[in-house]
């Protein structure tokens, strides 16, 4: 990869928010991590190189605040990683970049919890203006993250972190679980249209005939259902799209037990049939 000559347009040593971007890379391309190395250096972002996956233990040591990373390199495992980074590190910017892949794996890829999908081969402005915004989208939600739990029937939804609760007992949400469930919880009763919250969870524009919105709520109902039975939280409008509203589920009527016969219900023996004949 040639080494773009002009000047950086990033213009910045910090992230969105104040703070130096510290960013992993999980590749092996030394041509790609040289010139995005020098490119980092220039404008004072921290790099971590890594040759392959790590623990993501060691990720959660390091404070990232974005991870770039080839699924070429992780194998048949990447798809794996990749939700396991993006569930245990809900904060965590990710993008994926990589050789030629096909929608199938993009779409994915972006739905496991990439929050961008690049192309190889990529102009390095161009990457590090997407690490910039996926950075951004993470540090304007931390306002939200900070303040106390949400309450919405027998559900508690914690932005610190990234999860809801039920009788303090996690809905093992997923990271995009959690920030659709956040998005519509914080309407308060208002309906939201699928284009909207598209925008706002995954931060594009949604493509025509994209169901993305429409999957992720059946996945959220799925584990909120299992989690808080005798509720229904999201609500379909049909063409429209999803509101958010805490009502009991109305519970069946219960069938009265069949009465079962005590010695002292049976009716009395009559005695002259036990009598011996003749007497």
């Amino acid at each position: 990869m040639q080494e773009p000559t002009s000047a950086s347009t990033s213009g910045t040593a910090t992230g969105a928010g104040g703070g130096v971007l510290r960013v992993a890379v999980i590749d092996t391309d030394s041509g790609f991590l040289h010139v995005l190395g020098k490119r980092f250096e220039r404008v004072g972002w921290q790099q971590r190189v890594l040759a392959s996956p790590v623990p993501v233990e060691d990720l959660v040591a390091m404070r990232l605040s974005a991870l770039v990373l080839d699924v070429a390199v992780l194998g048949p495992q990447c798809w794996e990683y990749l939700e396991k980074v993006a569930t245990r590190m809900p904060g965590l910017g990710i993008l994926v970049c990589t050789g030629q892949s096909s929608v199938a794996q993009r779409v994915r890829g972006l739905r496991l919890g990439a929050d961008d999908w690049v192309g190889k081969p990529c102009h390095p402005e161009e990457l590090m203006a997407r690490i910039e915004a996926v950075v951004r989208r993470r540090r304007r939600a931390e306002p939200q993250q900070q303040r106390g739990p949400r309450v919405s029937g027998e559900l508690e939804i914690r932005g610190d972190q990234f999860q809801a609760f039920v009788g303090g007992v996690s809905a093992e949400l997923t990271k995009r679980e959690f920030e659709l469930i956040d998005l519509l919880a914080a309407a308060e009763g208002r309906v939201l249209e699928r284009e909207e919250i598209y925008q706002r969870v995954w931060g594009y524009a949604m493509a025509r005939g994209d169901r993305s919105v429409d999957v992720f709520v059946r996945k959220l109902r799925q584990k909120l259902d299992r989690a808080s039975p005798g509720w229904r939280y999201i609500h379909t409008h049909f063409g429209v799209g999803y509101r958010f509203s805490p009502e009991p589920v109305d519970p069946l009527p219960v069938a009265e037990p069949e009465r079962t016969l005590r010695a002292a219900d049976e009716p009395a023996a009559d005695d002259s049939l036990l009598e011996p004949a003749g007497k």
